[in-house]
């Protein structure tokens, strides 16, 4: 059995829609934050103990995965045949790899670089905060140029690579940065195809059914942290 503990408004909603992609069959667990970090019921999950999501089980090989990138490659492969990759002979099998690891490797970490500074509340002209901003709206732009001239990521079929990033320019803006993206037409027509996506909208309403989620170029005015986490509302359909 393939079960995920999947951590509200969190990166876990990548392998929720991977798996819902997939079409595979899956027990999703659902942690609730307390406000900010991540609940007990998780961190007492035998070897997760820093309470990281997604947090993976494969009981029928008894394996157990962190690292979203790691999960999303073991299910693709053992599970889906490999068919939200393309094949190494692909065309865009290179940019398939570059953009599958820029997620992670670029895009979230520059996201995180800057939510924590501003937690921080540096000085305006900060040059430490100036660069951090510069580097994010390099890699939002990164982004905007690959999506002017192909539909997704790694060409006209939607692939784990597109997966991967989403998050980041969806959801993690709850938490910071909270960056505008009026300027990458590109990225937001990206969005939208992706989160018209059947397995994407079934993921949703199944991993964070109370989240209103984030697809559009504003973003809060204040992040998920400064506003108390989930014992706040701005995040929340209801709020609507």
């Amino acid at each position: 059995m393939l079960i995920l503990h999947h951590l509200g408004i969190s990166q876990s909603e990548r392998i929720v829609w991977l798996l819902e992609e997939l079409e595979l069959p899956y027990e999703l667990v659902v942690h609730t934050r307390s406000p900010v970090t991540s609940p007990e019921s998780l961190k007492s999950q035998p070897g997760n103990a820093t309470g990281k999501a997604p947090f993976f089980e494969d009981t029928d090989e008894n394996l157990t995965l962190n690292e979203s990138g790691a999960i999303c490659d073991y299910i693709n492969y053992k599970y889906g045949g490999g068919r939200l990759a393309p094949s190494p002979s692909d065309k865009n099998y290179s940019e398939y790899l570059r953009f599958f690891h820029f997620a992670n490797g670029t895009l979230q970490a520059s996201m995180s670089m800057n939510m924590f500074l501003d937690l921080l509340n540096p000085p305006e002209g900060h040059p430490m905060k100036e660069a951090a901003t510069s580097r994010l709206h390099m890699a939002f732009q990164i982004l905007n140029d690959r999506l002017s001239t192909n539909k997704y990521l790694a060409g006209e079929t939607l692939t784990a690579a597109d997966i991967m990033t989403l998050y980041s320019t969806s959801t993690q803006r709850y938490w910071g940065a909270q960056i505008n993206l009026k300027d990458y037409e590109h990225v937001l027509r990206w969005m939208k195809d992706c989160s018209e996506r059947p397995a994407y909208q079934r993921a949703m309403e199944k991993g964070d059914p109370e989240m209103k989620p984030l697809l559009g170029a504003e973003a809060p005015d204040k992040s998920m942290v400064a506003a108390g986490g989930t014992q706040s509302s701005h995040w929340k359909k209801s709020s609507l």
